[in-house]
């Protein structure tokens, strides 16, 4: 599964951050949509970068936005994370309303690096770059 993230927001790299330190069957690979492999998933996925209001979770075909990307990566992290799919229970028109305000202020809220997340090198293979095939 690949998790294509906005690499100058801060919540988003301290969202890379945490999945970093709980994915420990290390489901998930990472994209920053500032890298030309994070743009052509997000092409692939109908999505603009310059409106984009969303993290793209990308698995095998299928392609998931808003809260239900993230709660199926919060599924995949297994207990106690896993219990955040109570959530599906509140309607998604009401889930993503909120995640997309979240969005959409995410620079003015949580604020905004001038650099990219860059990743230590004990998970760098864990991040596809232009040279790494998006599998």
């Amino acid at each position: 599964m690949i998790i294509v993230f906005d690499a100058k927001c801060l919540i988003c790299s301290s969202w890379v951050q945490f999945l970093l330190k709980h994915d420990r069957r290390r489901v998930f690979r990472f994209a920053s949509i500032q890298s030309k492999a994070g743009a052509d998933l997000l092409a692939r996925a109908g999505l603009n970068i310059t409106t984009l209001e969303t993290l793209l979770l990308v698995d095998g075909k299928r392609n998931y936005q808003h809260t239900a990307a993230i709660l199926r990566v919060l599924h995949q992290l297994g207990f106690p994370w896993k219990l955040a799919w109570i959530a599906w229970l509140v309607p998604s028109f009401i889930r993503n309303a909120g995640y997309r305000w979240v969005a959409r202020n995410r620079y003015r809220i949580f604020g905004r690096s001038d650099s990219c997340f860059l990743p230590n090198a004990e998970h760098r293979l864990r991040f596809i770059d232009d040279t790494t095939e998006s599998r």
